[in-house]
């Protein structure tokens, strides 16, 4: 999971992408990365670390130009340490072409091969982003039929990408004098919202990003979202012109961006992060009803921030009363996307404190997000009772995680899932709670789908059935052994 953001504006666009990272942070902590472009010249800043860290005065002076994109990086492909993995990546030819991705493809041991052996091209990184972007130059390459480029050029070679690649791709790139390139992968995994406002004379301004957030905070007007398969080119003044490039594309949207991802004050693909979180909580609500007897229960609390308005619901459907007891210290990073189990135990005792007042002598009901690798959840019922609980019941607002998660979200290993082969009984055992209930596959799907036009979700991680339909035992044996621990 990362964010992205491109921007085609009639200004100078650097403090708008680094605005717009800003609000993206959430996405991502590992490195970031911003590209412009002037004319046909690229400038290029990238870091590790998060956004206020890694740019300074000079740096934001020297990205010139009006056409620009950025990234903040989650690793869940290549070294999280090394700053050559940070994005954006770079190939000179044809033109010169440069790219961000959100997303993971699932075919790069083939990709490699092909790139070497048949394209005839070098990656320097482990990145999936850096072959993504060499299968975009080979196929732009072999698609430009004139001098210069022109829209159905890139639609081409995007079809041609499709053909080749695997996964999950959000994605957007800059084409050196040309204008920005954005496409989405044939079951929209991963999300890319378009917004437009418009300038002096009526000009357009164009901004493309991975949540609606981006849009309304620099004062856009949402237009729609990039199509599953559909490809968008906006000229560097400003034309715009799109394509659907797929022969079959189907919405299948990641439904871990509602459950945890996601900003709940975005909306995308036509849905609201922060209602389909009420919906989960009115429907886990309904769940709870059926396993617990709810006097037993004294009051209802969060876990800050993702699952507050699940929690919210939760209290208010069971008549039971709400507080907060959890409080979050806003300078750690999410505890979730942090690499590394070890840092991901540490940071929880440095990102929570359980107010005991709260807690003493209470049965208390702890509402939840989801419950991935169990570290947090431990962590938290354990000062849940050493803040004076009584009787801990934890809930999740997602159903089990008994898969791993391949397409963009750092869940490679069945063994580090605590739902993986675990009955309730034994995650109650493992997670040292009097009761754990967990939402229903079918709820959540109804709480995220409802008031949509949208049919089918992405459950990969709590069903096993992968929408791309070519992840084998055999690839996640491979995940396994290959992934970041």
């Amino acid at each position: 999971m990362c964010g992205i953001v491109g921007v085609v504006s009639r200004d100078q666009c650097n403090q708008q992408i680094y605005d717009s990272l800003l609000l993206l942070q959430h996405r991502g902590q590992d490195s970031t990365g911003i590209a412009t472009m002037d004319g046909s010249v690229f400038h290029i800043n990238k870091s590790k670390g998060q956004v206020r860290e890694a740019y300074r005065t000079r740096d934001m002076r020297s990205l010139i130009g009006k056409v620009g994109l950025g990234h903040v990086r989650y690793a869940t492909k290549g070294a999280a340490h090394r700053e050559e993995e940070a994005q954006p990546f770079y190939v000179n030819a044809p033109y010169g072409i440069i790219l961000v991705h959100n997303g993971n493809l699932t075919n790069t041991r083939e990709l490699e091969k092909e790139l070497f052996k048949v394209d005839r091209r070098h990656t320097n990184t482990s990145s999936d982003t850096e072959m993504l972007l060499n299968v975009l130059a080979t196929e732009l390459n072999s698609s430009i039929k004139g001098k210069d480029i022109n829209p159905n050029d890139l639609f081409t070679a995007v079809s041609r990408l499709h053909a080749r690649v695997e996964g999950s791709y959000a994605s957007i790139a800059l084409i050196a004098g040309y204008g920005l390139l954005a496409f989405r992968d044939p079951f929209g995994i991963r999300p890319l919202v378009i917004g437009k406002r418009l300038k002096e004379n009526n000009k357009p301004e164009w901004v493309i990003a991975s949540e609606s957030l981006v849009i309304e905070n620099n004062d856009y007007q949402i237009v729609r979202d990039v199509k599953p398969g559909e490809a968008i080119f906006i000229t560097s003044e400003g034309e715009f012109f799109s394509k659907q490039c797929s022969n079959h594309p189907q919405l299948f949207p990641c439904s871990f961006e509602y459950v945890y991802l996601a900003r709940p004050d975005s909306i995308m693909n036509g849905i609201s992060v922060y209602e389909s979180r009420l919906r989960m909580g009115d429907l886990l609500a309904e769940t709870i009803k059926k396993q617990i007897t709810c006097g037993d229960v004294d009051v209802v609390m969060p876990i800050p921030d993702s699952s507050r308005p699940a929690a919210m619901q939760v209290a208010r459907q069971l008549g039971i009363e709400y507080r907060e007891g959890f409080f979050k210290n806003r300078y750690v990073g999410r505890t979730f996307i942090m690499p590394g189990q070890s840092l991901r135990k540490r940071s929880v005792r440095q990102k929570l404190n359980a107010m005991s007042t709260e807690f003493q002598n209470k049965n208390v009901l702890i509402v939840d997000d989801s419950v991935v690798r169990g570290t947090t959840s431990q962590q938290i019922v354990q000062m849940a009772r050493t803040a004076g609980a009584n009787k801990v019941t934890f809930t999740s607002a997602a159903p089990p995680i008994r898969y791993p998660h391949v397409y963009g979200i750092n869940m490679p290993s069945r063994n580090e899932l605590i739902a993986y082969n675990r009955n309730i009984n034994e995650i109650e055992e493992n997670l040292l709670i009097d009761k754990m209930i967990y939402q229903e596959v079918e709820d959540l799907t109804k709480a995220i789908t409802s008031n949509s036009n949208i049919k089918e979700l992405d459950l990969s991680c709590f069903t096993g059935k992968y929408v791309t339909g070519t992840v084998t035992d055999e690839y996640l044996n491979w995940v396994e052994k290959t992934s970041l621990s």
